[in-house]
């Protein structure tokens, strides 16, 4: 019986497995899916000389391509889903950023359709509910205390598809909100917090299970005052974003970051605004403007760090050739890790027969070659 039409064996690349790299291995892709068998007249890609890797899985992105994932329209919201996928994240969520209630329900409304349909793999919400000691990009005359009653409006606006919130947990009702996104299967994320490092390991207590862009946005290690980064280095129970692209950490952050919590603990994220793929210029992050300026995005007013222009094949091929951190250790920090946070890994963030065919070609330097989603060239090598 011939194979299949829409059978392919990857064939001679290095690939990395969750057990580790197999030298000149086979990727077989039947379908829609990765498979353990290669049926006759499978059509052979020859990668020899190149790295096969889980697709990337985005789990903290506010837009890309020119488009907002807090204010674009359906049509744009895909724009900048299309530009990360061709960056080879083949998973992503959208975040919103702080703005009035009612228009952050009516965005989780038009964000959920996209959820439900396969395109976007879930709303994080970062602000309203965050310090205006630590605010960053967010506009500060709309930030709340987190009342976890308008948790919960949110929550049921997006219809199930919330997967996260970032909140600055020692605010009043923070700890309430935590034990209810915690009761509700939805990641309470500490970030944008002034909290010390007792108030971090009581919401850490509750429930809370990932660091918001660890370092970015809360008080800095001290020696007598540790602050909320001691608190979320040291917990196991806690799994720590990281944005590495240049700007907003010092390579020896990153590495204190991956010696002290270890590569199972790690997600590397864009935190990407508009101008990820797209170029300098003027943009609005929420309510705000920003200026983008040789790659590095700041608000117009003030010049905080307005989210970054990263995309995840740059935080990859930064981390392996820049950082050295082991690539087996990036492919966990990329693609595992914010998988099995997000609830999701039962089919992606890995390459075990069964799951998605969602997957990165990248050349013996690391830069990207060719991006299949669910068995489909995105980018073919």
């Amino acid at each position: 019986m011939a194979g299949r039409a829409d059978s392919t064996v990857l064939a001679g690349a290095r690939v990395v497995l969750p057990t580790g790299t197999v030298e000149n291995g086979r990727v077989i892709v039947e379908g829609t899916r990765i498979s353990g068998s290669s049926p006759e007249g499978a059509r052979t890609v020859d990668l020899t000389g190149h790295w096969v890797v889980p697709g990337f899985v985005d789990m903290h992105n506010h837009g890309g391509g020119g488009a907002s994932f807090t204010s674009g329209t359906v049509d744009e919201v895909l724009t900048g889903v299309r530009t990360h996928r061709e960056h080879g994240t083949t998973t992503l969520v959208a975040s919103t950023v702080t703005g009035e209630m009612d228009f952050l329900a009516q965005r989780a409304g038009v964000l959920s359709e996209l959820v439900e349909q396969g395109d976007l793999a879930g709303i994080h919400f970062e602000g309203p509910f965050i310090s205006p000691c630590r605010k960053g990009a967010h506009s500060e005359k709309l930030l709340r205390d987190p009342d976890p009653a308008e948790v919960r409006k949110l929550m049921d606006a997006a219809r199930g598809t919330a997967k996260m919130f970032t909140l600055a947990t020692e605010l009043p009702g923070g700890i309430d909100s935590v034990r209810l996104l915690a009761e509700h299967g939805v990641i309470a994320a500490i970030g944008h917090t002034d909290a010390t490092y007792e108030q971090t390991v009581e919401a850490i207590d509750a429930g809370a299970t990932v660091a918001t862009h660890l370092y970015n946005a809360m008080p800095p290690l001290g020696h007598r005052t540790p602050g909320p980064i001691a608190a979320l280095l040291e917990d196991e129970r806690i799994t720590v974003e990281l944005i590495n692209d240049g700007t907003h950490l010092h390579p020896a952050s990153l590495q204190l970051a991956y010696h002290h919590a270890g590569a199972d603990r790690v997600a590397l994220i864009t935190d990407a605004m508009d101008a990820a793929g797209f170029g300098d210029g003027q943009y609005q992050l929420g309510p705000l403007a920003v200026e983008v300026k040789d790659g590095v995005a700041r608000l117009v007013e003030g010049g905080s760090i307005a989210g970054s222009t990263l995309t995840l094949d740059t935080a990859f091929r930064r981390a392996v050739t820049v950082d050295r951190i082991p690539v087996d250790d990036v492919v966990r920090s990329i693609s595992a890790n914010p998988a099995r946070l997000l609830g999701v890994d039962d089919r992606v963030g890995s390459l075990d027969p069964g799951k998605d065919a969602d997957l990165v070609v990248l050349d013996a330097d690391f830069a990207l070659k060719g991006v299949m989603r669910k068995g489909e060239w995105i980018i073919e090598p």
